[in-house]
């Protein structure tokens, strides 16, 4: 471990989350310098177990969710296992959990109990639906989501929706988690109050996904259709020999695209000075655009866009991404050395700042890995750790 850099430092946050939503949100705190508790149950968070792994409940998708983190292991329906959440809860900053209210309640930890131990915690739960809505107790997920948000419509169409095909509500909603919380620690500083914060997934996607995609129905009544034309239209093309995206953006780019490839005669035929008449021809010119795309290889193109000033990229493939030319020169994947689970890739901390450098301090927890540690820190002693591991209200990782 290394010394926590992040504008968060000095924050301690309990992460009771599982899967990706909340585990993501908690680890970007993490990676922001924020000490993160990761309590789970004895046979700890279900995502341990999803992907490919070396040891069984050490995933690669786990750990890309869960570093930065402490974990400690915990049978919250013992009566040792409440009484050392309560005392992890009297001395944090803030909670981000995603089990559902009413179970959390029946544990004796919703809002308003936690609040009585700890009157300054920041109470984040995140959750898939508000819970003043009529869905406020389904269960939710990325799926669900994207379908029910109009993601998955705007994917496909109204008649055929379609998937990202990747968990992104999981992952954006996770971002806007860390960000609520980020805002109600400084809330907190200002007025010396804590406060319960919802982050639903359904809401954020919707919202998320409705900035362009409303189109006309962003007026009432609506002056034209839904979605965006440009990006349904926006479609990978084909070179010589391989694949690339390139994106002329204003009219002048469009004319200078066009007089150089030498096809001047796109100009007026589908009005390219015009923003307006651009946005109604702009399936056309795709299409023009893909037979174009042939005329040359994927480098040809890249030196020719790149003289010229117009936005391209050739495609990266996930299994080379590491080696995109950007990401490769600024370092974003980083190969770290796991104590049990080897040589790991991870990408490190995004986010730049430049007083206050987010890093990978804490490589992923093994289940329970911390707990005699943490245990220590709220006041147990090595003889009520050895007693309640014998109650089995907690348990802990074997030497390494």
């Amino acid at each position: 471990m290394t010394e926590a850099t992040g504008p968060l430092a000095g924050i301690r946050i309990l992460d009771l989350t599982t899967v990706l939503f909340g585990p993501f949100g908690a680890q970007t705190l993490g990676d922001w310098g924020a000490d993160l508790i990761k309590v789970e149950g004895l046979t700890g968070d279900q995502w341990r177990y999803t992907g490919q792994f070396r040891n069984r409940g050490m995933s690669g998708q786990f750990m890309a969710a869960n570093r930065n983190k402490r974990s400690v292991a915990v049978d919250l329906k013992t009566p040792g296992g409440v009484e050392v959440l309560r005392r992890l809860i009297a001395k944090a900053d803030a909670l981000v959990t995603n089990i559902r209210p009413a179970a959390l309640e029946r544990l004796g930890f919703g809002y308003e109990a936690c609040k009585a131990l700890n009157p300054r915690i920041i109470y984040a739960a995140a959750t898939g639906f508000g819970q003043d809505g009529p869905w406020a107790k389904r269960p939710a997920f990325d799926e669900i989501v994207q379908a029910a948000s109009g993601l998955a419509s705007a994917i496909g169409t109204d008649d055929e929706p379609a998937f990202v095909p990747s968990l992104v509500g999981d992952k954006l909603c996770g971002l806007a988690l860390a960000g609520a919380v980020a805002a109600a620690l400084v809330y907190r500083e200002r007025t010396g109050k804590g406060q319960l914060v919802e982050v639903p997934m359904l809401e954020t996607v919707a919202a998320f996904n409705s900035i362009e995609m409303l189109g006309g129905h962003a007026f009432v009544p609506p002056i034209g259709p839904s979605g965006y034309k440009r990006v349904k239209e926006r479609r990978p093309v084909k070179t010589k020999d391989g694949w690339l995206t390139m994106l002329p953006y204003s009219g002048e780019n469009w004319c200078t695209f066009f007089e150089t490839v030498g096809h001047p005669e796109c100009i007026e035929e589908f009005s390219v000075r015009d923003p307006i008449k651009r946005a109604a021809n702009i399936d056309a010119i795709y299409a023009r655009m893909n037979k174009i795309a042939l005329e040359r290889t994927t480098a040809e193109w890249e030196a020719l866009l790149l003289k010229i000033d117009v936005p391209h990229a050739s495609f990266a493939k996930m299994t080379e991404v590491g080696e995109q030319p950007h990401l490769k020169a600024v370092g974003l994947f980083q190969k770290l050395e796991h104590p049990t689970e080897g040589t790991i890739q991870q990408a490190r901390p995004p986010a730049r700042f430049s007083e206050s450098p987010a890093a990978i301090r804490r490589l992923p927890p093994r289940l329970g890995e911390h707990t005699r540690e943490i245990l220590v820190e709220v006041g147990y002693s090595e003889a009520d750790i050895e007693a309640l591991l014998g109650a089995k209200a907690i348990g802990e990782a074997a030497s390494a």
